[in-house]
């Protein structure tokens, strides 16, 4: 990865952990509190890279700019993010690695 693109990450992040959306992992949790945990820390690393993937969009139908564009699209990867945490692998490791320790 480029010094660009780390640059963009590590902006992405500071933000994130700024606005405090990071989720708290408890590995002394129960097994279905600690998988839940997991899968909103993974739902967070995928949303990261949806934006970083995203923020360079341009409209291909319409050159007019919507106000709420940005909002709904955020809203949206969001959702994406939220739907598809638990099947990319991150919350798995992470699982299995807290689960040993306890």
């Amino acid at each position: 990865m480029s010094y660009y693109g780390m640059n963009a990450l590590a902006s992405n992040i500071k933000t994130v952990t700024q606005q405090n959306t990071i989720p708290k992992i408890n590995p002394k949790a129960e097994d279905a509190d600690l998988r839940a945990q997991t899968d909103a820390f993974e739902s967070v690393i995928i949303k990261m890279m949806m934006d970083n993937a995203m923020k360079d969009e341009k409209n291909l139908f319409s050159d007019q700019k919507d106000p709420g564009d940005k909002i709904y699209k955020s809203m949206y990867r969001d959702e994406l993010s939220k739907a598809s945490a638990g099947s990319f692998g991150f919350s798995q490791m992470l699982y299995d690695y807290l689960s040993q320790k306890s």
